[in-house]
């Protein structure tokens, strides 16, 4: 299992983390069009997209595999 940041916008705060058994560039095969189609067309209402969007193009391309979305995560301090 890996852990990673996906990072689509320069704002930090649309960031989040998969938890996943999919490499990188599976992750990248299936978001990659989405987020290209609305920065290719900002203004076009059909290409918005959200990060449950994003989630759901990956559960939806690769249905067996794990995938989980976390915001942020709990912290230990000791």
């Amino acid at each position: 299992m890996n852990i990673y940041r996906i990072k689509t916008t320069s704002y930090e705060e649309e960031d989040f983390y998969l938890l996943t058994n999919l490499s990188e560039s599976q992750i990248e095969k299936a978001i990659t069009p989405i987020v290209q189609a609305e920065r290719n067309n900002p203004d076009a209402e059909e290409c918005f997209y959200d990060n449950d969007m994003l989630v759901e193009a990956i559960k939806e391309k690769y249905p067996s595999a794990t995938v989980k979305m976390y915001q942020e995560f709990d912290t230990i301090t000791i």
